[in-house]
């Protein structure tokens, strides 16, 4: 089976939830909308304290290139206007919603009906995209709109769907997969036709059995879908990797997908694109995988949750309590997700899970010195030096990082992982990265 050609580890994939089909989890009294839910600018609101908005009402409205639409996931009266502390401790500009029953906006079909025919041009499909606030649901929430325009002089050969779902304990794809194939694969084809490319391949990783089996299966009703089993290896769903998995082209540093042809969608997004164009919902939910080795079968769950909820009503209604010996909670996975301090902090747009996992899990080893044995470089799947990067910012030479290309890391933690002193190399690389981009931007003013 096809893989990338550097680096990579192979970490125990732990996908425990799988048997979980997706729920639809219950509405709060009160959802908060972050503004800046996506990469880019905030949305700027469009309502006012005091205000009744219906389900998929538009309240935050992209005045930037980098920027996306924010919709409201719920009907009730806007309650205030203020910053709120996301998951992680950071006041972000938000939208506060007291939730009154479930009105949703008339234009947006609710039937179960599927809707197989397009018969918009591609420049109308991207302002469609543009329109109901799609973004990229692999982690990057990337304005879909600004993916999906090509920039003169770039064309695209290959749209590749990204259903690798390489990060441990996350579900979420596989269960989309097997529970809205159809839905997935028209919105393959309405992304090929807003591309003009000839064929999407979808990648899955052969730790997933069942979806490619459904996945192939529905794809011979459809045009130009190819499902692309591929070998398992982390970080296998990272842009760069699975093109060069696929196509076996390379993007260059500093480059994007499009510079080699390529547009690599997720999954997840595909079925949001089919929602946004044939059902004219905004991306107001997503499916949300809890898990974790401490929790017992019943409480692993695949939610449908609406954007705006708190992490800690999903872990109530989930599980009740977290376990006394809890160490960390993690929105994401264990190898890029990001522990929360503040379950009270909102769901967005690009959440993906509720990891729950116990201190002998949590606790990182002992640091020691480092060896110089080269295990972070061998298993870099971007060709870089963590080690060299390691010294050179622990020694504030962010600027001779930046020479060796420090901003090309993808912060996958394939050193972190393989480094035998337990050295924090991706803490250190990504707050390298943070400085230099600190000093490249004091430098143009």
């Amino acid at each position: 089976m096809k893989t990338f050609a550097m680096g990579g580890v192979h970490p125990n994939d732990n996908k425990i939830s799988t048997h979980a089909a997706i729920e639809q989890f219950p509405l709060p009294k009160q959802v908060v909308v972050l503004m800046n839910q996506h990469l880019g600018a905030p949305a700027t609101p469009i309502v006012n304290k005091g205000d009744k908005v219906k389900t998929g009402q538009l309240i935050g409205e992209a005045q930037a290139f980098m920027c996306a639409n924010v919709h409201s996931p719920v009907s009730g009266t806007v309650a205030k206007i203020e910053p709120c502390k996301d998951p992680f401790g950071l006041a972000k500009p938000a939208i506060y919603i007291d939730v009154e029953g479930d009105e949703w906006m008339d234009d947006i079909d609710r039937t179960p009906d599927i809707k197989k025919e397009c018969d918009l041009t591609p420049a109308e499909i991207v302002a469609k995209l543009k329109e109901k606030g799609i973004v990229g649901l692999g982690g990057a929430t990337f304005p879909a709109h600004i993916k999906y325009s090509i920039p003169e002089g770039k064309k695209a050969e290959y749209l590749i769907i990204n259903a690798v779902e390489c990060e441990p304990y996350l579900t979420s794809d596989h269960r989309v997969m097997m529970e809205h194939a159809e839905e997935i694969c028209i919105g393959i084809s309405i992304l090929r036709k807003a591309l003009g490319v000839p064929n999407a391949y979808i990648g899955i990783e052969n730790n997933k059995p069942e979806p490619i089996r459904v996945m192939q299966e529905m794809a011979k009703n459809f045009e130009g879908i190819i499902v692309e089993p591929l070998k398992m290896k982390y970080p296998q769903g990272a842009e760069k990797q699975l093109i060069n998995a696929i196509t076996g082209r390379r993007v260059p540093s500093g480059k994007l997908p499009i510079d080699v042809g390529c547009v690599v969608s997720n999954v997840g997004t595909t079925f949001a694109v089919y929602e946004a164009i044939q059902k004219n919902k905004p991306l107001i939910e997503n499916i949300l995988t809890v898990t974790g080795k401490m929790l017992t079968k019943e409480q692993q769950h695949n939610y449908q949750v609406r954007i705006g909820i708190s992490y800690g009503e999903i872990v109530r209604h989930a599980i009740g309590e977290l376990p006394p010996t809890t160490g960390k909670v993690i929105s994401g996975g264990p190898m890029m997700g990001k522990a929360m301090s503040n379950l009270d902090g909102p769901t967005v747009k690009g959440a993906s899970s509720v990891l729950i996992i116990d201190e002998s899990e949590a606790t990182r080893g002992e640091e020691s010195n480092c060896i110089r044995c080269g295990k972070c470089m061998n298993a870099c799947p971007m060709g870089l030096e963590p080690y060299l990067f390691s010294s050179l910012v622990n020694n504030g030479k962010y600027e001779e990082a930046g020479a060796n290309n420090i901003l090309d890391c993808i912060e996958c933690g394939c050193c972190l992982y393989s480094c035998p002193a337990n050295k924090p190399l991706t803490d250190e690389i990504r707050l390298g990265k943070n400085k230099l981009r600190m000093i490249m931007a004091a430098k143009k003013k």
